[in-house]
């Protein structure tokens, strides 16, 4: 772990995994330590991974006002740790609600990215959905052994009024978030409440209310390609909700990875490490933003 001091004198953990470029890489939850993400299924082979604790979560510290843990106010953690970093500009990562924060960043710091890629994220930021069409693939999975109780779980974490509310139900819920619930899927989901600060999660988006129209009108300008990457049978962002939010950016490659939930790199590492490593390359190839596809 190294740490660092953030604009407001709270010190800051981040540890380093892998080798080859650098990415730098904001986890999800909200509120979970970014142990979670581990080496993004191998991605750390041909990139060193950047991976910081959300302040409140994991070896950063807690600062005195909650209210800095809201997502827009994290933006200037996240660019306080590439000026530590000494880095001009950075290939950029963000998970889950990691991505609600990447595209603020990339909104308020649009050079300071060579490349922007977003893995499953909440579009919450944006005024976008991230459940359509959840229901059909909530049905798609019927034949799972585990669906009557986490479908009964998901529908009471969706109704909770809080994270502290919706704790007691996530692991039954949980089936729904990965493409296979096999021992990897289980451990990963056994970690959660260890890695995750409900303080964090609930004022991450208290009090935020997007400027959806200027957020759209900064992404649209977004000089850097994006990459985004959904799964096939995510509930949170869905496929089809991915597939709307695609249109936010002018030079995107949006990517469907069959058969994955919300953690991509453990249903399938190879397909996911080879999506994002593809478009990092091609990113740095050009020097400037590329033709994508929608």
């Amino acid at each position: 772990m190294e740490t660092f001091t953030s604009y407001d004198g709270t010190r800051l953990a981040f540890r380093t995994v892998g080798d080859g470029p650098p990415l730098l890489c904001l986890p999800g939850g909200p509120g979970r330590a970014a142990a979670y993400l581990g080496d993004l299924g191998g991605l750390a082979t041909t990139r060193t991974l950047i991976l910081p604790d959300t302040r409140g979560t994991g070896a950063s510290a807690t600062p005195a006002d909650p209210g800095s843990f809201r997502v827009d106010r994290l933006v200037d953690d996240v660019e306080a740790l590439r000026r530590h970093l000494g880095r001009e500009r950075v290939d950029l990562l963000g998970h889950s609600a990691g991505g609600s924060l990447a595209l603020l960043y990339a909104a308020a710091h649009p050079d300071r990215l060579s490349g922007l890629v977003l893995v499953t994220p909440s579009f919450a930021a944006a005024g976008v959905a991230s459940d359509l069409g959840a229901e059909e693939v909530i049905a798609a999975r019927a034949a799972e052994p585990w669906h009557a109780g986490a479908v009964a779980a998901y529908r009471r974490v969706k109704a909770a009024r809080s994270f502290a509310e919706a704790a007691p139900h996530r692991l039954a819920f949980e089936p729904l978030m990965y493409g296979r619930w096999d021992a990897a899927a289980r451990a990963h989901a056994a970690a959660d409440p260890a890695q995750r600060s409900l303080a964090v999660g609930e004022h991450y988006y208290a009090g935020y209310t997007p400027d959806t129209e200027r957020l759209r009108q900064r992404l649209g300008a977004l000089p850097c390609p994006v990459l985004l990457l959904a799964g096939e049978l995510d509930l949170w962002p869905t496929a089809a909700s991915a597939t709307a939010a695609a249109s936010l950016f002018p030079d995107v490659t949006l990517a469907v990875q069959p058969g994955a939930g919300h953690y991509p790199w453990l249903d399938d590492p190879a397909a996911f490490t080879g999506t994002v490593e593809d478009f990092l390359r091609r990113t740095a190839a050009a020097g400037a933003p590329v033709s994508g596809s929608r």
